[in-house]
């Protein structure tokens, strides 16, 4: 007897990210799912099985690669992009039915890695076969080597801004200590909940994260204060403030680049990420679009630079905003060191 399972738009507000790669947006989400409604109605189907699904597609796939013929390159192209989408489904299959777990990510992202590593290695060894061109072999070990390198520095930028922002919050509670208080947000986590926001014409769309009752509600541009001033407007003694601070660490960035903005604002109301060239593009450049023109070169050196370009881009960003956090937390310590002072001339 079929499940009772949400109509197709409450699934896609369930399933689908607020932001996603462009090539997922545009070209797995329609398909993908769809199929997830109806897996999770007529089946009992769990995401491990569907990641596992995923996982031996993915290696059909490589076995394809491996002839070096062009039509077997197509099909292997073809069933790439069918691993891509289980994949994309045993995530949306587990937040639709709640049957997630901490093992099945694992065994997703181990899974991952291991397909892109024996495609890149079966497509290159049948190129090198085919031609018998050593540029074949470099190759395998250049893709191997920049998907490594793109989750790496991921997995690692990830857990210093995660380490930046609980130091941010341990000094703003400290610092916090009087009753009714607002609470600190991150502008990056009210643009996050809401992707449709403009910052720059449309102030109203950014609401904090979690409304601070009873105070009124205000829009995040309304709440930023400047990263010098986050600490030290805590310690004058005025009453309670009426909205929360909104610390912003990518402020110098925006500075910099206020175009980015507006780039960021048009991708996003289309659901789609400003890392335009991410480790999903730079896979399917090379084991979808390269095999099916029978382009391997071309387009692995073309998808390799372009990830590369775009990889030195969040460095950089996230350079700034590391000069942003120091700005912060400088700005807490000016604050204590005010507050000593404050109380002996009172006293």
């Amino acid at each position: 007897m079929p499940r009772d399972i949400p109509p197709l738009a409450e699934v896609r507000r369930i399933t689908e990210k607020k932001r996603d790669a462009w090539w997922t947006v545009m070209l797995v989400d329609p398909v993908a799912t769809p199929l997830v409604r109806w897996i999770a109605r007529y089946t009992r189907a769990t995401p491990n099985q569907l990641t596992w699904g995923a996982f031996l597609v993915g290696l059909g796939s490589a076995a394809c690669f491996a002839q070096g013929d062009w039509r077997w390159l197509l099909l292997g192209a073809v069933l790439y992009h069918v691993s891509f989408i289980f994949d994309c489904m045993d995530g949306k299959l587990a937040r639709l039915t709640g049957t997630g777990s901490v093992f099945g990510a694992w065994l997703d992202f181990v899974f991952d890695r291991i397909r892109v590593l024996v495609c890149s290695v079966a497509l290159m060894a049948g190129q090198y076969a085919r031609t018998d061109d050593v540029l074949y072999l470099w190759l395998a070990l250049a893709v191997t080597f920049l998907d490594a390198l793109r989750y790496i520095d991921s997995l690692e930028i990830f857990k210093i801004r995660h380490g930046m922002r609980k130091q941010i919050k341990a000094r703003m509670r400290a610092a916090r200590k009087a009753e009714n208080q607002a609470e600190l947000a991150f502008m990056e986590d009210l643009l996050r909940e809401n992707p449709k926001a403009d910052l720059e014409t449309d102030h109203d769309t950014v609401a904090p994260l979690e409304p601070v009752t009873p105070l009124e509600p205000v829009t995040a541009l309304e709440a930023t204060v400047p990263l010098e001033a986050a600490a030290a407007a805590v310690s004058a003694p005025v009453p309670a403030p009426r909205r929360p601070a909104v610390v912003d660490l990518h402020q110098e960035f925006r500075r910099r680049f206020p175009w980015w903005v507006r780039c960021r604002n048009f991708l996003q109301r289309h659901r789609i990420r400003a890392h335009l060239i991410s480790g999903i593009e730079f896979q399917m450049g090379v084991f979808i679009i390269g095999p099916a023109v029978d382009a391997v070169v071309a387009t692995t050196v073309v998808s390799g630079v372009l990830l590369l370009v775009f990889e030195l881009a969040i460095i950089y960003k996230f350079l700034l905003s590391t000069r942003d956090f120091t700005r912060t937390m400088n700005s807490f310590e000016a604050a204590e060191e005010r507050i000593p002072a404050t109380t002996s001339v009172n006293s």
